[in-house]
């Protein structure tokens, strides 16, 4: 079965702990750092000043060529089950070296934006659609 596609969150939304437990994310970050032995990578990315670590667990994607300090995008679930650390379980880890990082977080933002509205519209349509029910009645 494959994973659900996931939703865009920024690394420093994941951080602040914005999402939910188990949720299926999208997200990235500049390789820090791998721990072979705990099959755990730290991907870093920088908002306003402030650096923001995202935790991948690495089990489901090993072995894969670390490529340090190179631009990763991951695919997983979120899990905050220990104590200590949050991570993303990732099922796919790619490296995305070269990716125009401000062009995709306005996509992220604009994805986001659609997805409001297309929300709010379908909203309003099933609101509606009960209103006229109740005055056929």
């Amino acid at each position: 079965m494959l994973p659900r596609a996931g939703i865009y969150y920024f690394p420093w939304e994941i951080s602040a702990g914005a999402v939910p437990e188990g949720e299926t994310v999208r997200t990235f970050g500049r390789f820090q750092c791998y721990d072979m032995v705990r099959s755990r990578v730290t991907l870093v990315a920088q908002h306003e000043s402030v650096q923001h670590r995202v935790h991948v667990c690495t089990k489901l994607v090993e072995p894969f060529q670390a490529q340090p300090g190179s631009l990763y995008m991951v695919l997983g679930e979120y899990d905050r089950s220990d104590d200590t650390v949050s991570m993303v379980k990732a099922r796919v880890l790619t490296c995305v070296e070269g990716i125009n990082l401000p062009l995709l977080e306005q996509a992220i933002q604009k994805q986001r934006k659609y997805h409001q509205e297309r929300d709010h519209q379908q909203g309003k349509g099933s609101q509606g659609h009960g209103q006229e029910s109740k005055n056929d009645s």
